[in-house]
């Protein structure tokens, strides 16, 4: 019998599809074809090319769902080229579905989360930017946002996009007040949105900023402004007033537009303006859809700061699936109970927070008694090994579930490396789908991300469908990518994701670009089988000890932060030394609990923190760990010091995404680092001699 058409289509199809019903390791639905496969090797979740047809090395990596073309755009949307384009479809498909949600009412006391509708939302915008057109400011210009999350800031976001007020700047409220003064004047921000929190300190250094013709201020009423005649001051609610008035049509922007000057508050030197377009977000959110989709029943608690490209990027994905939106408190302490009121199922967050609810959780087990012990670990290992789920979730993990509303199913994780072992203490405890993923400002977010149905931990996924990755050599670090069994190098990046430049700064676009057009990162990575990329190393946080060994600090802070007493640790090393010193923020309730158990009486936990006993016992804990995290030698801090206050975005030893500022908490702990290193020359001295008695 002749085949029909459609037979002989399906049939073709078939023809380039792998049969991975017998291969596990084999996910890729991607089949060499003759007119691909002399530039395409399969590697499951990412394919390999060439760097220059016939000619260059393969050493260029994609994602295996897009191999032969970067994505740029949604597959089922392609009419959305910009933030405009990306709300418009959101208003018109989840109009009257539930969208800005905040449990702080307007006397400021907080209850349960009310909600603002997509349509609500649309028609706030259209006010806002017809508001700002109403004060004069002009397609182009640039404004600044000067408050943490709340619905407000998503309503400005909107607006801006609406009206190509395209050169919009973001600031957290935590950043420090001579950053501020530069991103404005380095901006020439015209507008800035504020809070009354940080109205005052704007007031306070309004004569050296300008530029700035209008401030807006969230959360009050103009009667409880204060009077200035340095500049227009107004409420929110007046501008919002005034643009319902004066209602003006959108002034659509282009994709190639300037979107966003993200400034990023970096861990050294001078806030670096990154210039991203409409595109550059589009292509990255699209990137994200093809492996990861949500709907508009999900929820999701927004914490991360607005002003990180990492919650920035997830809004328009949110927004694209008509997901609603809860803003926390403002306090990260009550973070708890936000989640246990609106019981999100999508949360985003990063490793620090993660690493803080292992070793709660550890901790809690480790000191409920041996029975209780027992059946955890039982349990535990049960369900990773997936026997018996639903009885040891009822039993054992439901209560851990709670801790994060009860009803979380996906979970992400990035901003630094999230260890193997957290990860599957994560997925085991929680139940749902875990990812990592990594991504820079400049890349628009996320460049890697785990596959669906990717078991494997301890890495961040194959490239982002909307760019190609390759690792080139470090010779100072001994990284290759003709590495074996692994390429190892620093992490190249291209595509429609890759930012326009620094703002105002060619000399540093110009050192982070090659004559091809790659990013070059400053990260170092190596790919495991499968073209899965791990994080290994950065090339600015390494330096040499005196006898010459090569240290990563982040490596090593990230096994101390499984010590029980570690909230955060600090690691410092100094090239005329030949040994680490630590400072460490210590869990107050955890060695609280281990003064009380050893009779140490103390009044106060500064006190406890300067106790020669209390150190030598977190020393020896953090020493226990490092042996277990296969510290080397060299890598083991040989002092600490201990401190009761932790590091915080506030004190400025913290960037917003919670990295440390290197050269800052050098300089703010200089004395004990010094103390440190002194004790150490005493105690070898004293050892010397002893030995020539």
């Amino acid at each position: 019998m002749e085949e029909s058409p459609a037979q002989r289509r399906l049939k073709a199809v078939h023809c380039h599809l792998i049969d991975t019903s017998n291969d596990l390791h084999s996910r890729s639905p991607i089949q060499h074809n003759l007119t691909s496969s002399h530039f395409v090797h399969s590697e499951s979740y990412s394919v390999v090319l060439p760097e220059k047809l016939q000619t260059g090395k393969w050493n260029v990596y994609r994602s295996a769902h897009s191999p032969l073309k970067l994505v740029s755009g949604f597959p089922d949307h392609p009419e959305i080229g910009t933030l405009h384009d990306n709300f418009i479809h959101a208003v018109e498909t989840f109009r009257y579905c539930k969208y800005l949600g905040t449990r702080i009412r307007v006397d400021g006391t907080v209850g349960e989360y009310k909600w603002m509708t997509y349509g609500e939302a649309s028609t706030a915008r259209e006010a806002i930017g017809s508001g700002l057109r109403y004060h004069g400011l002009p397609k182009g210009v640039c404004v600044g946002l000067y408050f943490i999350n709340r619905p407000e800031w998503m309503i400005v976001d909107h607006a801006c996009s609406a009206y190509s007020i395209s050169r919009f700047l973001y600031m957290t409220l935590l950043v420090c007040p001579d950053a501020v003064k530069y991103v404005v004047n380095h901006a020439d921000i015209q507008a800035i949105f504020c809070v009354p929190e940080t109205l005052n300190t704007l007031l306070n250094f309004i004569s050296e900023i300008p530029s700035v013709q209008l401030i807006v201020v969230v959360g009050v009423i103009d009667e409880q402004l204060p009077s200035t005649s340095k500049v227009k001051l107004i409420s929110y609610l007046k501008l919002l007033s005034q643009g319902h008035s004066s209602l003006q049509p959108f002034c659509p922007p282009k994709p190639d537009d300037i979107a966003t000057i993200c400034y990023t508050s970096g861990t050294t030197g001078t806030p670096k303006g990154v210039v991203l377009t409409h595109g550059n977000l589009i292509s990255s959110v699209a990137g994200f859809t093809v492996k990861n989709k949500f709907y508009p029943s999900d929820i999701y608690l927004s914490y991360l700061p607005l002003a990180h490209i990492y919650e920035r990027t997830n809004q328009i994905v949110l927004a694209y699936y008509g997901v609603a939106v809860g803003f926390y408190q403002g306090d990260n302490l009550k973070l708890m109970d936000d989640l246990a009121v609106l019981k999100p199922t999508v949360f985003c967050s990063v490793p620090r927070l993660y690493n803080r609810i292992y070793a709660g959780i550890t901790n809690s087990i480790n000191t409920s008694g041996t029975l209780r012990q027992r059946l955890f670990t039982a349990a535990y290992n049960s369900k990773k090994q997936a026997k018996m789920n639903g009885m040891w979730d009822r039993l054992v993990f439901n209560k851990m579930k709670e801790k994060l509303g009860g009803q979380v199913r996906f979970m992400a994780s990035a901003a630094s490396p999230l260890s193997s072992d957290v990860m599957d203490f994560l997925k085991v405890c929680f139940g749902c789908r875990i990812v990592e993923g990594y991504g820079l400002t400049e890349t628009s977010g996320m460049t890697s991300g785990m596959d669906e149905g990717d078991d494997l931990t301890g890495h961040v996924g194959s490239p982002s469908p909307a760019c190609e990755v390759k690792l080139v050599d470090v010779p100072e670090m001994n990284y290759t990518s003709e590495d074996q069994p692994y390429p190892r190098g620093e992490i190249c990046v291209r595509g429609p994701i890759v930012f326009q430049g620094y703002y105002k700064d060619e000399v540093q676009t110009r050192e982070v670009f090659d004559d091809d057009g790659w990013l070059h990162t400053g990260d170092v990575g190596l790919w495991l089988p499968g073209g899965r990329l791990k994080i290994i190393d950065r090339k600015k946080n390494i330096f040499k000890l005196a006898q010459g060994e090569y240290v990563a600090t982040e490596k090593i802070e990230n096994v101390y932060a499984k010590c029980k007493f570690v909230a955060q640790c600090f690691i410092y090393g100094d090239s005329l030394k030949s040994c680490l010193v630590a400072v460490v923020a210590v869990d107050p309730d955890v060695l609280k609990g281990w003064a009380a158990s050893e009779g140490i009486k103390f009044e106060n936990l500064e006190q406890l923190c300067n106790d020669p006993r209390a150190r030598s016992a977190v020393l020896n804990d953090m020493n226990e760990v490092g042996k277990e995290g296969l510290l080397r030698g060299f890598e083991f801090a040989k002092a600490v010091t201990l401190v009761p206050e932790p590091f915080s975005v506030e004190n400025g030893l913290l960037t917003p995404t919670f990295k440390i500022k290197r050269p800052q908490a050098k300089e703010y702990f200089a004395k004990a680092i010094s103390n440190m290193y002194a004790e150490l020359s005493n105690s070898d001295l004293t050892l010397q001699n002893t030995s020539r008695m």
